[in-house]
């Protein structure tokens, strides 16, 4: 065995086996790769060491005189809500495993495995508890800055994102953020505004799509007694916004009369309401955001003196299929926002379940997840979301057509493998033992890719 492997925090682990040989053959194991290990031969032993001292991990036998795993496991996740569970047995079916995770338990080992299988676990179960952990922190942060509107940040490009706009957030220069409907443009304004010197200011907001070319100069810029219909004058967005930042959504879809009067104000900082003739000063800082790349779209429709002052950062925002690491720290900020809303008791999203979600091409981006998770916290039987609670298009997955088909080999290899497991069930009428000979592989290789690829759950939609 390696040393601890750069692990900077010592990690406390407790083994719960009644097989004396295996429970110090792990603690030997466990504390060379640097943990902080204790061992108990029993169910009620645990819960009496685990009340006087902090445990990260549990590692946890199913079979076992007195109380057993399965009964220990809720207790377990009850006292240690933090806690990472790993069940373990010699006598395991997809059946039990299954059950295992569902209530709550994070992974499954059958017996017998080796050291790299447990020490593999832990370290993804490290990971896992990192990213909670900066999720929480930066939640923490996203609360004080935008309420309830999920920044996340575990992909290379969002992280790169929130460091420039940071950076720019100081300053009064315009911001431009291109991305796909959906993809928390707005989201990324009201950060913007928010982490600024004008943060006490207003943000306001208007979509220039919605806005009628008839009034919306006047919506926009105001106007004076002698152009308002009604002779009675009217504050603009621009004067709204003033000493704050307003947000210009959709700005390609700005007509081109309104294009005009609104260089004037990011050129000159000033506005003149329709209708009167002297303009008077405003403080406006200005974010923008277009699904549209305004460079190549032509001169003739947007001008290219407006966009370079409204671009002097220009933010291009990935499509959530490019930032996939997200996508759990995402799907965590809306289960728990349902939570909330909902008034359920919705513990956790079940590991095939988040797979599929990570998997899914997302065209909707980060709209489309939040629907989603809501419409699943929202059916769910249990405490758990599980792919039964997913619509058919993420909860089936398969191969698209066309440019945008996916070409992972390895999400390719395991649909073959689950349809190949799946015919050879329906021909041995479920005898898994046959099945396994049919598939050419071992019993205890069958039982693991049944729990890999939620083969029962396919079995039942079927």
């Amino acid at each position: 065995m390696g040393g601890t492997g750069g692990l900077r925090v010592t990690e406390r682990v407790l083994v719960v086996d009644d097989d004396d040989a295996l429970r110090e053959s792990l603690e030997l194991v466990l504390a060379e790769e640097g943990y902080d290990v204790s061992g108990a031969p029993s169910g009620r032993s645990a819960l009496e060491l685990i009340a006087v001292e902090p445990i990260d991990i549990v590692l946890c036998d199913v079979r076992m005189p007195g109380m057993d795993g399965m009964a220990l496991l809720p207790e377990l996740v009850r006292r240690l809500p933090r806690a990472t569970v790993v069940m373990m047995s010699a006598f395991g079916s997809s059946d039990l495993a299954v059950e295992a995770l569902r209530l709550g338990a994070y992974d499954y080992l059958a017996k017998p495995f080796q050291p790299s299988e447990v020490l593999l676990t832990l370290r993804k179960a490290r990971e896992r508890e990192r990213l909670r952990r900066s999720n929480e922190v930066l939640r923490r942060d996203v609360d004080r800055i935008v309420g309830d509107r999920p920044i996340v940040a575990a992909s290379a490009a969002m992280i790169e994102i929130l460091e420039v706009m940071e950076r720019a957030s100081e300053f009064k220069a315009s911001v431009l953020l291109v991305g796909e409907p959906g993809t928390g443009k707005e989201g990324l304004a009201r950060a913007i505004h928010a982490q600024s010197p004008r943060r006490e200011g207003p943000f306001v907001g208007v979509d220039c799509a919605s806005l009628g070319t008839a009034t919306l100069e006047a919506e926009l810029f105001g106007c004076g007694p002698r152009g308002a219909p009604d002779g009675r004058p009217r504050r603009g967005l621009v004067a709204e916004a003033n000493g704050g930042t307003l947000f210009l959504d959709d700005v390609g879809a700005l007509p081109e009369a309104a294009q005009t009067p609104l260089l004037r104000v990011l050129q000159d900082e000033e506005v003149r309401p329709v209708g009167e003739s002297k303009p008077y000063p405003v403080d406006v800082r200005f974010v923008a955001a277009s699904t549209l790349n305004l460079a190549a779209a032509g001169a003739n429709e947007f001008r290219t003196d407006l966009l370079e002052r409204l671009s002097v950062v220009n933010l291009a925002v990935p499509p959530l299929r490019e930032r996939r690491e997200d996508i759990p720290l995402l799907v965590d900020h809306f289960l728990e926002r349902a939570r909330n809303a909902l008034g359920k008791t919705l513990r956790a999203v079940d590991g095939d379940t988040l797979d599929r979600l990570v998997d899914y091409a997302w065209p909707g981006n980060i709209r489309e997840l939040e629907n989603v998770i809501e419409r699943a916290a929202i059916i769910a039987r249990s405490d758990r979301i599980t792919p039964a609670d997913l619509p058919v298009s993420i909860s089936a997955p398969r191969l698209d057509v066309g440019e945008s088909r996916d070409l992972s080999l390895k999400r390719a290899r395991h649909e073959l493998e689950a349809e190949l497991i799946l015919e050879a069930l329906r021909r041995t009428g479920g005898n898994r033992t046959h099945a396994a000979g049919l598939l050419d592989i071992s019993h205890r290789a069958l039982l693991y890719k049944i729990k890999e690829y939620a083969i029962r759950d396919r079995e039942k939609k079927r």
